[in-house]
């Protein structure tokens, strides 16, 4: 069964429970301005936004109270588009959604580089506990907080669909896997403030749950924080991650590991991606760093876990920062192989690529209340300094690791200019007293 609506300001909603009491179909936006309250995907039901249909939502957070969500991020419990415990759903279509997010800030914060987001911004779409979903070919543009966010869904395919959105508006993640089971994601294009494509295991009233056999291949993520990242969410665990044949243009971080909540991250590919990583200023986690691992306690009563199994290969480009593997205990982080890895880095004009950063601390949970910033965001102590960014030792390096074990590097070229610049490192291997001397091999520094 197929529904057509024109762009009339018909309620949507009505046609979708429509389709489900008649056992599933397809929703058809026709070409035109299509304006909405709150959307609740049911079971056999297809949203589909032609070419030149635009849906946009209603920029009120109060209105979408009915369309709440389990897990609770950056404040916000709920979103434009919600599915719950529901099968064989699916947005598909050349058309776009926008997400208003205009509405949804106080304005911009030159000290840092960002707009400061409202308290309460929805997402764009959430689905939860789904089985066989499908987005594909949409584009989702100005989204005000987390774009796309799968949460506990099995049998996902994202194929084809751009995300478009502000690039200095905070926690504008393009797509969220969040404790999924067996997603492909793939022919992606991301921009955004926040993270591109980032795996996440939360925790909420449903429990903690697992990612596990996701594939991510052929997109092209602009991030200004980290483009293809797991965490830092990470109650639950993480195994057979593999990141494949994608570009990182124009971003801050490239590829991003962060351990926090008690998770272990097992068996992650990182192959066949090009890079391009700048500094950004210190409003943002990172600068310019073209592989990040950190593994810290945020949380006393839950001991971070372990990263282990890490293959990063065939990875080139440029870059501001350097290599960052840092573990908070001996061991956090183990069994990494860097091969067939050549980066070209640069000087770049900030600086803030100089020192490694290690947010979301413990203090982001409780910020103490003289301190000047934003939780889980940026934090300015007494002494005028953002909290959690540290110096590396000696000058900045090409690659640091700190507590890594059975780190391999194998066909590693890390090009630095000559003469170095003030607050570079001569040593272009940093590795610590508590961290082996790699197992490996093939270098050139």
């Amino acid at each position: 069964m197929d529904i057509f609506v024109e762009p009339n300001g018909a309620d949507l909603q009505q046609f979708i429970d429509r389709l489900a009491a008649a056992g599933g179909g397809t929703l058809l936006l026709q070409a035109g301005r299509h304006v909405s309250g709150p959307i609740r995907l049911r079971s056999d039901v297809t949203l589909s936004i032609e070419e030149g249909a635009t849906l946009e939502f209603v920029p009120d957070y109060e209105l979408y109270a009915r369309n709440s969500v389990s897990v609770v991020a950056e404040g916000s419990d709920r979103a434009y588009i919600v599915a719950h415990d529901v099968n064989n759903i699916a947005i598909i279509g050349k058309g776009k959604i926008v997400g208003s997010a205009y509405a949804f800030n106080t304005g911009f914060d030159e000290t840092v580089g960002t707009y400061t987001p409202n308290e309460k911004r929805p997402r764009v779409i959430v689905f939860e506990d789904c089985s066989n979903v499908r987005l594909e070919g949409v584009t989702i543009e100005e989204s005000p907080m987390w774009t796309v966010h799968l949460v506990r869904c099995n049998a996902v395919i994202v194929s084809g669909i751009k995300v478009l959105n502000n690039r200095q508006l905070p926690n504008t993640d393009g797509i969220v896997i969040d404790s999924c089971i067996d997603v492909k994601v793939s022919e992606i294009v991301i921009s955004t403030a926040d993270d591109g494509i980032c795996l996440k295991t939360s925790r909420s009233e449903k429990g903690i749950g697992r990612c596990e056999n996701i594939d991510v291949s052929d997109c092209l993520v602009e991030s200004n924080s980290c483009a293809l990242k797991i965490g830092t969410e990470s109650f639950g665990d993480f195994r057979n991650v593999r990141f494949m044949r994608s570009k990182v243009r124009d971003s801050n971080r490239a590829l991003g590991i962060f351990s926090r909540d008690g998770g272990t991250i097992d068996s992650v590919v990182f192959s066949d991606i090009e890079i391009d990583c700048h500094e950004t200023a210190d409003g943002f986690w990172g600068s310019g760093e073209p592989l990040t691992i950190t593994q810290l306690d945020r949380r006393p009563e839950i001991p971070a876990g372990v990263v282990s199994n890490v293959r990063v290969e065939n990875v080139t480009g440029r870059s501001h920062g350097p290599v960052n593997l840092f573990a908070e205990r001996s061991g956090g982080i183990a069994g990494i192989t860097l091969r067939n890895v050549q980066l070209t880095m640069q000087d770049g004009p900030l600086g803030t690529a100089k020192q490694y950063d290690l947010r979301p601390t413990n203090v982001d949970l409780s910020p103490p209340k003289d301190v000047e910033g934003r939780g889980n965001a940026w934090l300015r102590g007494a002494d005028g300094k953002i909290i959690g960014l540290v110096d590396y030792p000696g000058g900045m390096p090409a690659v640091f690791a700190h507590n890594t074990a059975d780190l391999m590097l194998d066909g590693v070229d890390v090009q630095r200019p000559d003469p170095l610049p003030k607050g570079w490192n001569n040593t272009a291997l940093c590795i610590d007293d508590q961290s082996p001397s790699p197992l490996a091999a093939t270098i050139s520094l």
